[in-house]
């Protein structure tokens, strides 16, 4: 199987990856929906409860105590799946990389087009004023983060809720449809609208990455289901 995705890689002039947590996790950044006994004596609420435009707005306070902990990571760096991405890039293979991460290892490692379905931890606004911070001011700070204004900061990321960027959803619509192979790689297909987006792939080379079964396995014409970091290097 790893031979026939090497041969698509190798004829493909237009190649699309859609990915999920799972390549993050390889840089060590864990899935926060990872709830254990020791998450239930922090926190009172599930991830997603947490994570939503309701609970930012009512509870600032435990969000960013929260965030800080559980998605604001600033070390970690990309891993061999981000670095074969920004490879065939350079090689003009690539498309673009519609990711569901909010980390940033994928520019990290020099991919140039990239769709975030969910935003990003390296954008920051003031809710009043606009002004623009980074990740690493609002890791400096403690409590709800406060601009200049007055005003308080939020991280540029979709909160459950909340609608997907219409521009990011376009273009990334519009990548679908002009793929010549699409590799699904690092998640369930659970999370919509935005699992629902492989249906817009029009060929019949798709490729899916994925440790554990998914709800749209049917869909693919090729499933690996080791490592995604150690598949993406042999390639």
């Amino acid at each position: 199987m790893l031979e026939t995705l090497k041969k698509w890689v190798e004829e493909s002039r237009s190649i699309v990856f859609f990915g999920g947590a799972g390549v993050s996790t390889e840089s060590g950044i864990p899935d926060f929906r990872g709830v254990d006994g020791l998450y239930r004596q922090k926190y009172a609420y599930p991830p997603e409860t947490i994570l939503s435009h309701e609970f930012f707005l009512q509870h600032p306070e435990e969000f960013y105590r929260f965030y800080r902990e559980k998605i604001l990571i600033l070390n970690a760096r990309p891993n061999p799946a981000h670095e074969k991405l920004a490879q065939w890039k350079r090689e003009g293979r690539l498309r673009a990389v519609i990711t569901q991460n909010i980390d940033g290892l994928h520019q990290a490692a020099g991919s140039k087009r990239v769709l975030e379905l969910h935003g990003s931890i390296h954008r920051n606004h003031c809710t009043r004023c606009g002004k623009f911070y980074t990740a690493e001011q609002i890791a400096a700070t403690t409590g709800v983060p406060r601009c200049d204004c007055g005003g308080t900061i939020r991280p540029d990321v979709v909160l459950y809720g909340e609608s997907l960027d219409e521009k990011v959803l376009r273009a990334s619509m519009d990548a679908l449809a002009h793929a010549d192979l699409l590799i699904v790689g690092g998640t369930s297909l659970s999370v919509y609208p935005a699992a629902g987006l492989i249906d817009l792939y029009p060929g019949d080379r798709l490729a899916l990455l994925n440790r554990t079964p998914t709800p749209r396995d049917s869909r693919a014409n090729l499933i690996l289901r080791e490592p995604i970091g150690q598949i993406m290097a042999e390639l």
